[in-house]
């Protein structure tokens, strides 16, 4: 078989080390690996000397085109997706917020229409649940068949699920091979100290912090983790960024139950106090920053492999929207962006010595494919697995700047942080995508990626 694209005198990361190898490549696939290559006469050799030879990471948790907050979130697929490949991401999972009345496949047709012309890198789905009235519950399982086996309920919100849906929900999922996902908050108790800051003319951005204290999060990690033990379902907490719900799920853990939890790289490089600063109001999102000690309590999830993955929540709004909130924090539309900055901020942590690259291969990438069925495409630097690849450069350095991102969003909160190494290649399914801080790909390039259903007698998942 002709190679048409060699990595050459690279060093390869997985999730458990780190090795000098050359990867062949062949059309869409990873062919060979092997510690010496030969190229064809008409093989592309890329010299990967001094270089990394990663796995695209996998962004399990965007939300692009989202109506939220009066408005819609700036990035689309397109716009997205070219932030996501700029960065080292080849595959994005955006979540679905089901309408009232529709099924769970007719959701999916819906937004993939608009996702297939666009996406410029991979991309697959979650299922927001909002109504499972009249037999609509029964259509999870068509989803799953059709490749979207991951659904989350939201405990806040007006779209949120009541208490009764949610356990129902969990109880369903087991019988379909469906992993159930979270937004962890007390809605009643996020209702009432807002208002009461209102009422109290408190309204500057440091009161989104306090009107969503860390236990708000935290007492609604442990009430979603004690039903799913109840009803001896998968339970996977999205954006953890509080110390106590970290404490139920190591417990959880220790005890043999399949909880997963995911957090984001803005928890693990800011805290609360990013809404004192006269830019507050862009840093807002939910759940938000939280203090110190939730901080370190994550960096330590990490390590002891309590939180299984890194996603960014992507969910970037215009300044003028964020501005809206200038002196109301409830009129702040939720969320921020991150999809270009995810890998490159825990390669980072990793090129300092905080993780290993390892671990934010393993964060990032291989068990994001392990827990949502993409672990025969994607998540490793592996023969037989999608040309998912990243060329990272440990030396380069780079100080973030909105100017710089290939995002549709006119500010981050990233500006200014420096970084320690940089992705200087982003390879999907075989083609050049991302080169140098320059976009090469295509709009419309992308494909969907059907996940397998939940099986949690797999190594994969019984070793998470």
């Amino acid at each position: 078989m002709a190679i048409d694209i060699l990595f050459k005198n690279g060093k390869i990361v997985t999730d458990s080390g780190i090795f000098k190898a050359d990867v062949a490549v062949t059309g869409e696939k990873i062919t060979a690996i092997a510690a010496s290559i030969k190229p064809d006469p008409e093989t592309t050799v890329i010299d990967c000397r001094s270089k990394l030879i990663l796995p695209g990471a996998i962004d399990a948790h965007t939300h692009l085109a989202m109506p939220f907050g009066g408005t819609i979130s700036s990035d689309d697929y397109e716009t997205g997706t070219r932030s996501a490949a700029c960065g080292g991401t080849t595959t994005v999972f955006d979540f679905i917020l089901q309408d009232t009345g529709e099924t769970f496949p007719d959701a999916i047709k819906r937004r993939d229409a608009l996702a297939a012309p666009q996406a410029v890198v991979d991309y697959s789905f979650h299922l927001a649940v909002k109504d499972v009235h009249d037999k609509l519950l029964y259509t999870m399982e068509d989803a799953v068949k059709m490749g979207v086996p991951s659904f989350k309920v939201f405990m806040v919100y007006d779209f949120g699920v009541t208490d009764g849906v949610f356990y129902e929900v969990l109880e369903h999922s087991k019988s379909i091979g469906a992993l159930i996902g979270v937004h962890a908050e007390n809605n009643e108790l996020v209702n009432y100290l807002s208002a009461k800051y209102a009422a109290e003319k408190k309204l500057s951005p440091w009161y989104h912090y306090l009107s969503r204290p860390e236990f708000v999060e935290g007492e609604a990690d442990e009430r979603a983790i004690h039903w799913a033990k109840a009803t001896g379902a998968a339970l996977y907490i999205v954006h953890l960024a509080n110390a106590q719900g970290l404490r139920a799920v190591t417990k959880a853990r220790d005890e043999g139950y399949p909880i997963f939890a995911e957090t984001c790289p803005q928890y693990l490089n800011f805290t609360s106090d990013v809404y004192k600063r006269p830019d507050g109001r862009n840093f807002v999102c939910s759940p938000p920053i939280k203090g110190k000690a939730s901080q370190k309590a994550l960096w330590d999830g990490i390590a002891r492999g309590d939180i299984a993955t890194v996603a960014t929540d992507h969910c970037p709004f215009l300044q003028k929207e964020k501005d809206w909130g200038k002196k109301d924090f409830r009129k702040i539309p939720n969320g921020c962006a991150g999809i270009e900055n995810m890998y490159p901020y825990m390669l980072s942590e990793a090129n300092k010595g905080h993780i290993s690259y390892s671990k934010a291969v393993e964060l990032c990438s291989t068990n994001v494919a392990k827990i949502f069925g993409l672990s025969h495409k994607k998540g490793a630097v592996e023969a037989g697995r999608d040309a998912d690849i990243v060329v990272y450069d440990p030396l380069k350095r780079v100080t973030i700047k909105n100017k710089d991102m290939h995002g549709a969003t006119d500010h981050t909160i990233w500006e200014g942080e420096y970084l320690r190494g940089y992705p200087v290649q982003t390879w999907s399914r075989g083609k050049l995508v991302a080169k140098d801080g320059k976009f090469l790909g295509q709009k419309g390039a992308g494909q969907f990626v059907a996940c397998k259903p939940i099986n949690l007698k797999t190594p994969d998942l019984r070793n998470l």
